[in-house]
Formats: structure tokens, C-alpha cells, sequence
């Protein structure tokens, strides 16, 4: 998986002249950590982007996600280690290769129970807010 993300990335070297794509290196990703959970951010309007953020997620053993209702479409592909994802109320437990959809206005959560390190990249658009089960809501740093 690691390989592929290897392989998109050395391709944006390759544009044709005079268009500018900047390329984030994983030494350069910003580090956030949050709930537990830490999210390394390698493309977000902080960066340059105006439409897309991405990131690493890196769940640890044992990880109870906190419940959250997106403002707009995620896509996570599962890069190692297994995880149980739960959109508006359906559970369901994906491994590497496998892709979660989360529809804007979802309720979303993500579990780690596994007793081993999961890791997925994550995608979404700028402007991404999380309302938390308490009402409140999050403008995460790895979407600005």
C-alpha cells in the first residue's frame, strides 16, 4: 500500500512544465494528535491545497473512536491493521485494501480493537467540520 502512495506521489514530479503541484514528502507531514489518535497531514489549504485534504491516520491497539457527524464525504482506505468502522449505525470491520465511504451528514466512528497498530489515508474536502455527540463541533487542524 505503502508503495502505491510512493508511487502517486514521485508522478506529480512529472508535470508538464509551468504547472506547479508541490510534493510532501512523509518527513514533511504536519502531526496532529487528537482522541488518541494521530493524524499526519500532508495535504490541506495550510499547504497549499484549495479542495482536498488528506492524511495518514495511525490508530493504536485498543482505540475506541469518538463518535462524529461529518459536514462532508470522507473516503479512508485501510493501509495495515484492521479496524471497525460504524456509519449511521451499520458496523463494519475492514482490513488493508479495503475503503470506507462516509457520506456528508453521516454519523461516523472508528475502533481499533485489534492488538496491533492500524493505519488509513484519509480524504475529504477543505472546509471538513466534526459536530461531537455533546453538540459541539470541530474544525480539525489537518482540513485547514
Amino acid at each position: 500500500m505503502v508503495r502505491l502512495l510512493d508511487y502517486f506521489v514521485k508522478q506529480l514530479d512529472y508535470l508538464p512544465e509551468g504547472i506547479i503541484m508541490p510534493v510532501v514528502r512523509e518527513h514533511d507531514a504536519v502531526e496532529h494528535q487528537l482522541h488518541g489518535v494521530t493524524f499526519n497531514s500532508f495535504v490541506a489549504p495550510s499547504s497549499g491545497s484549495t479542495e482536498l485534504c488528506a492524511w495518514r491516520l495511525e490508530v493504536a491497539p485498543g482505540t475506541t473512536g469518538v463518535p462524529h457527524r461529518v459536514s462532508h464525504e470522507e473516503v479512508l482506505l485501510i493501509m495495515s491493521g484492521e479496524v471497525t468502522v460504524t456509519i449511521d449505525g451499520t458496523v463494519t470491520a475492514l482490513r488493508p485494501g479495503e475503503v470506507a465511504f462516509v457520506p456528508a451528514g453521516a454519523m461516523f466512528g472508528l475502533d481499533n480493537t485489534s492488538g496491533a497498530p492500524a493505519t488509513a489515508w484519509v480524504t475529504t474536502s477543505v472546509g471538513l467540520e466534526a459536530t461531537l455527540p455533546d453538540g459541539s463541533s470541530i474544525s480539525p487542524p489537518w482540513v485547514r
